[in-house]
This record gives C-alpha cells, structure tokens and sequence, in this order.
C-alpha cells in the first residue's frame, strides 16, 4: 500500500523522487515536479479542504502540473466535504476539466453515499473522504465494490496506525496523510518502518 505525503524536506525528498513515498500535491502546496526524480509517483488533490478553495486556482495548477500527468496516479475533482449530494454536483461539473486535460479521474465519497448514488462509470478511483465516522464504518461497502469493478481505491486521511491497518486489511492501494507535516525529520524513520512490516506503532491512541 502506497503512502502519499505533502510535506518536502531535505529527508523526503529523495524518498519521493525514487517513488519510496507518493507525492500528494495540491492547488496550496504546488509543488514543481520538475524538481524529482524519473520515480516520481504523485496524485492531485483538489484543495477543496480549504475554505479559501477557487476554482481558477484548481484549473491553473492543474494546467500547470499536465506535463507531469504520466506519473500521476489520478486527480480528485473537487467535493464537498460531508455532503455527497453537493459533491455529486461538483463531480458532474467538473469531471470534463479534469478529463480534458488528461488525468485519470479520482471520485470522493462523502457521507451518506451509498452503491447507487456512485457515478461508477465516470471515474477511475474511489477516494473516501468524509468525516471520520463514515470513513471507518459507512465506506467499507463502498470500497469493495469499487474493488469488484476493478477501481482503485484511496483512503483519505490516514493519521493513525489504528487506520492505516484498516485500510489495508481492507484492500486500498494507498492511502494520505500529514504525519510527516509534524517534525517530518523526526517521524520519517518510523513512518518507514511502519510501511514496511506494519508493527511499528508511531501513534498512540485514537483513529
């Protein structure tokens, strides 16, 4: 299972340049690809967790990251946090964008989704969001049937060990997080070892 972080050291980044750890880049980080390695494995995020989100903000890093698109494992088009309803709409809105300039699409899975409010067909990986109740219990019949129809899948927010063995013991092919946004020198030992045997318990308590 492939970890994809954000945050961009002198330690981190020869671990994404060879693909070690996946790049997860977004509209505020905007990181230049062109600084990595021929490893690079990278996703786009949309930003949308930001109350200052803008969509000509999202175009344009988009626009600018699509040389790069061959090393990118899919783009999320943007959602609404908690409200799959709303998401939807932007899903539908925005889906063409991210089509047009040649990304495979990522769909987020909001809360109070369910198997027949998924547009299937229209993407290529499933990403759950949501709060974290739905996360760790509405979501699992989601990804599995995203795994049936070969999907992808990706879990959102992945700060614990606790989850981190959740997804993978359900299956995903990766999963984020910002532990490394806090003391990244510090923590990247660890988070190594944890993605290598899956023993090592870097957090203590919670979800």
């Amino acid at each position: 299972m492939r970890y994809f972080a954000t945050s961009l050291t002198e330690s981190t980044h020869p671990l994404f340049s060879d693909g070690t750890l996946g790049l997860m880049n977004t509209p505020q980080s905007g990181y230049r690809l062109d600084q990595f390695g021929p490893g690079l494995v990278w996703a786009a995020d949309n930003g949308c967790f930001s109350d200052s989100w803008r969509e000509q903000s999202w175009v344009r890093f988009l626009t600018r990251t699509a040389p790069f698109v061959a090393s990118c494992l899919w783009a999320t088009v943007p959602d609404v946090v908690g409200d799959y309803r709303q998401t939807l709409d932007r899903f539908h809105h925005y889906v063409p964008t991210v089509r047009e300039l040649g990304f495979r699409v990522a769909f987020v899975g909001q809360d109070g989704q369910d198997l027949a409010t998924v547009p299937w067909d229209d993407f290529d990986c499933l990403f759950v969001g949501g709060t974290t109740e739905w996360k760790l219990r509405g979501s699992v019949e989601l990804s599995r049937e995203a795994q049936r129809r070969g999907k992808v899948t990706h879990m959102g927010r992945v700060n614990s060990l606790r989850r981190f063995r959740l997804a993978r013991d359900l299956g995903f092919d990766s999963v984020d997080g910002t532990f490394l946004a806090y003391g990244p020198d510090q923590n990247l030992p660890r988070l190594l070892s944890w993605l290598a045997d899956g023993q090592d318990s870097l957090f203590t308590g919670g979800v």
